[in-house]
């Protein structure tokens, strides 16, 4: 006879640690992300974090957005946005340990990025702190804050920190798959000023960050969320007598341009982070004049083609 205990399938059960917490929050968007100096998820993948809308809120009030689609965060290095469309509404944060392991559960941080401040202007207020986290670190920041250094260009890259450039060369790195979290545009030249142009940041499906003014810093600083594009304009002066040239590329390598008279974001079709970008602006009497050019030359050709086949056709 078999041996029917022996040929039962094996079940391995691990007794987790779990901790579960309601924040109530007022209309607006938040960021909760990973406090720094924390340890990375063990070979179980634990501990973690998921981050979901509160039981008795309003499906429609409260949305989040992680890059897991299930709202599964982990142990460290990682963010989510929250947006509350009518506050006050809740939003649950459970932490899982392992059972037998132990260790620290980890550790949050919320800040307000939108909401309570006039149109155009991002609150960087530390909101409250989740589990055993303390609220106020002065390692992030959001935007609103000046960028740092000479450069016209800065981007806030993934375990890199602050990288700069001139207008018209590319900020980031192509295909490194490290990600830009924020990003400032400060043009210095006597025909653009800082003041001449604005920009946002694309941070998830639908959302853009309020309108920034050249030389303010537009996204975050070592919350580890990425930003997922960027749109960027002329004012209306400027306008006149300049195009805008903006290409980007992002971490499923997927790249995108804008072309010419658009004004939309750019942004991956999968909604990748934002890797890399380069934003330069040509003069729209030399932008007419290449194609005034580039018309005539096909015009020519065709005649001359016309010409060629008459000649041919005569010496048949």
């Amino acid at each position: 006879m078999p041996d029917t205990e022996k040929d039962q399938p094996r079940h391995h059960i691990t007794d987790l640690k779990a901790g579960a917490h309601v924040m109530t929050l007022d209309a607006g968007v938040f960021c909760v992300f990973h406090a720094p100096g924390q340890m990375e998820a063990g070979p179980s993948g634990l501990p973690g974090i998921r981050i979901s809308r509160a039981p008795g809120s309003p499906e429609d009030a409260v949305e989040v957005v992680t890059f897991a689609e299930d709202g599964w965060m982990g142990a460290a290095n990682s963010a989510a946005l929250v947006r509350i469309r009518r506050g006050p509404a809740g939003i649950m944060v459970t932490t899982y340990q392992d059972g037998q392991t132990g260790g620290e559960a980890p550790r949050l941080q919320v800040i307000r990025l939108i909401g309570g401040v006039p149109a155009g202007q991002v609150a960087g207020e530390n909101v409250a702190s989740i589990a055993t986290g303390e609220a106020g670190t002065g390692r992030a920041s959001v935007s609103g804050a000046a960028g740092q250094g000479t450069h016209e260009v800065i981007a806030h890259v993934q375990r890199r920190g602050d990288v700069g450039c001139a207008v018209g060369e590319w900020v980031g790195k192509k295909d490194s798959k490290r990600w830009v979290e924020g990003f400032s545009i400060t043009p210095s030249g006597d025909d653009i000023k800082a003041s001449d142009i604005e920009y946002q940041a694309v941070l998830g499906r639908g959302w853009l960050s309020p309108w920034a003014e050249g030389g303010q810093f537009c996204g975050s600083r070592g919350m580890s969320l990425p930003i997922l594009g960027l749109r960027v304009r002329l004012k209306e002066a400027a306008a006149q007598n300049w195009s805008l040239e903006l290409t980007a590329c992002f971490t499923d390598g997927t790249e995108s341009t804008l072309t010419e008279g658009e004004d939309d974001a750019l942004q991956a079709e999968s909604l990748a982070p934002l890797e890399a970008f380069c934003v330069s602006f040509v003069p729209l009497r030399q932008r007419k004049s290449v194609k005034a050019s580039s018309t005539a030359g096909e015009g020519k050709a065709i005649k001359q083609g016309g010409t060629n086949t008459r000649t041919r056709s005569s010496k048949a």
